[in-house]
């Protein structure tokens, strides 16, 4: 999957059925050895109950993805606490 074909996909966390932002919206964190995704960076401004990251973001790992469908992408942050 191309980058392009990622941008402008919701985010919605499947345990809360919230609306968190749209990947347009979003930062990337990109392994430079790699080149592959490690997490995306979302702004808190309307983020409630997650713990805020260094620079007002929250970090979501690649690993709490669980679909990208053609105009969402589903993230299952489980309770872990780590975000």
């Amino acid at each position: 999957m191309k980058l392009s074909e990622l941008s402008g996909k919701e985010i919605v966390d499947v345990k809360r059925a919230e609306r968190l932002g749209m990947l347009g919206q979003t930062d990337l964190e990109i392994n430079a050895n790699t080149g592959e995704i490690q997490a995306l960076l979302i702004p808190t401004g309307k983020w409630f109950g997650f713990r805020k990251q260094q620079g007002e973001e929250i970090r979501v790992p690649w690993k709490h993805i669980k679909k990208i469908g053609s105009d969402m992408i589903i993230i299952d942050m489980n309770d872990e606490g780590t975000v």
